[in-house]
């Protein structure tokens, strides 16, 4: 039932049609933002590979992108690790146009999509 209930929060809160397809990028563009020091970078990931925000590491599985429309909204699955620090901090998909429907929890780091990369 909870399932069934984000699914459909996630329909709603993005715009999308159950019909609507999306094609898959070569890569995404992320911005991490450290909330102490105040450091905003953009990060470039390409899908597949993992890099490394301050303490973070940041792997991107897939970015997903309305049919036709690469700078439209984009739709990543990422798994965040914390060096030191034991399990996921974050995992699953992360959407630009929504970026609170599913943040990753931290109390010092911030991570969210910027877009898609598509070369």
């Amino acid at each position: 039932m909870a399932r069934a209930l984000f699914a459909l929060a996630l329909l709603l809160a993005t715009g999308l049609s159950a019909q609507e397809e999306t094609e898959t990028a070569s890569g995404a563009v992320l911005r991490g933002l450290d909330k102490i020091s105040g450091n905003v970078v953009d990060i470039e990931l390409p899908a597949g590979r993992t890099v490394q925000f301050e303490r973070l590491n940041i792997t991107l599985t897939e970015c997903r992108y309305p049919a036709g429309n690469p700078s439209g909204n984009a739709y990543a699955g990422l798994q965040i690790t914390e060096t030191g620090r034991e399990g996921v901090v974050f995992s699953g998909w992360m959407i630009a146009s929504a970026p609170a429907l599913s943040a990753m929890e931290h109390a010092r780091y911030d991570i969210w999509v910027m877009r898609c990369t598509t070369s």
